[in-house]
């Protein structure tokens, strides 16, 4: 992809400011659309509607005409809400995830006691199939899909498998930024199993069927990606090895352009690199 013909590019985040604490990844996912927009891209920004989020405070409002939706997951099906909120400064506007059953809940990843959830799985499950469902509706076709966070990290393999021969995906290139936010954590052990459906095979989750943990769920997410974003200095060499050796296009990581904003240019380039 050269020559800035990526028009339109879709943001996936674990979390952004102001609906959470700051952070460097919540405060990346804050700024850099708006960065891009202003760069005259379009953009479409998602995260999850998390039960911390005060949805007075910040005027979220469900999208009746997106909503209603049911997704499948062990079995059960889950309703797909669609909320949305404007950050008005930035004339955009941020789509969140919603679902009783997975994000009511006040913790973010972990309970009270600092554990991480029992159903992270299913909920980075439903995360990734309710974004790409979703932008189905809105009928709006992403030319690059940006993932954040590790509950990002199923959309390029539903991309890539289940939704490869939608037209809304069909030119979409993928890039997540790696991060070590949940990289020593581990998921149930049939986590790969409610996975696998329309598309997906035992192949493509072989990682998370050998050992479901984060590691193996960023290693799945390059295994599906077209480029990654390295997000901090302290990755483990041997995840880094797997992407170049993938043959993704790496953007290493540089506190100073993480500091002074320059990161918005150097990512805003790297997508027409994909």
């Amino acid at each position: 992809m050269t020559d800035n013909n990526a028009k339109k590019v879709l943001f996936v985040s674990s979390e952004m400011t102001p609906y959470l604490p700051q952070s460097e990844m919540a405060d990346i996912a804050r700024f850099l659309p708006q960065g891009v927009q202003e760069r005259k891209r379009e953009i479409r920004a998602f995260m999850p509607r998390y039960g911390c989020i005060n949805e007075r405070k910040n005027q979220l409002h469900e999208v009746i005409r997106l909503s209603g939706m049911n997704l499948v997951i062990s079995d059960v099906d889950r309703p797909l809400i669609i909320k949305v909120a404007s950050i008005t400064s930035a004339r955009m506007q941020v789509y969140f995830i919603d679902n009783d059953d997975y994000f009511l809940r006040k913790g973010i990843s972990r309970d009270s006691d600092g554990k991480f959830f029992a159903d992270n799985d299913e909920r980075a499950i439903f995360f990734a199939r309710g974004v790409l469902e979703t932008v189905k509706k809105l009928r709006w076709a992403p030319d690059v899909i940006h993932c954040q966070g590790w509950i990002s990290l199923l959309v390029p393999m539903f991309m890539k498998r289940v939704y490869k021969d939608d037209p809304i995906f069909a030119n979409s290139k993928i890039v997540f930024s790696l991060y070590d936010d949940a990289l020593d954590e581990s998921f149930s052990e049939d986590f790969s199993k409610k996975i696998v459906m329309g598309g997906i095979s035992d192949k493509d989750v072989e990682f998370l069927s050998k050992n479901p943990d984060g590691t193996n769920l960023a290693k799945t997410a390059a295994k599906f990606s077209d480029g990654v974003i390295l997000g901090s200095d302290k990755l483990s060499p041997l995840l880094v090895n797997y992407c170049r050796d993938r043959g993704l296009k790496v953007l290493p990581y540089k506190a100073k352009s993480i500091a002074d904003g320059s990161y918005i240019e150097e990512y805003n380039a790297f997508y027409d690199q994909l």
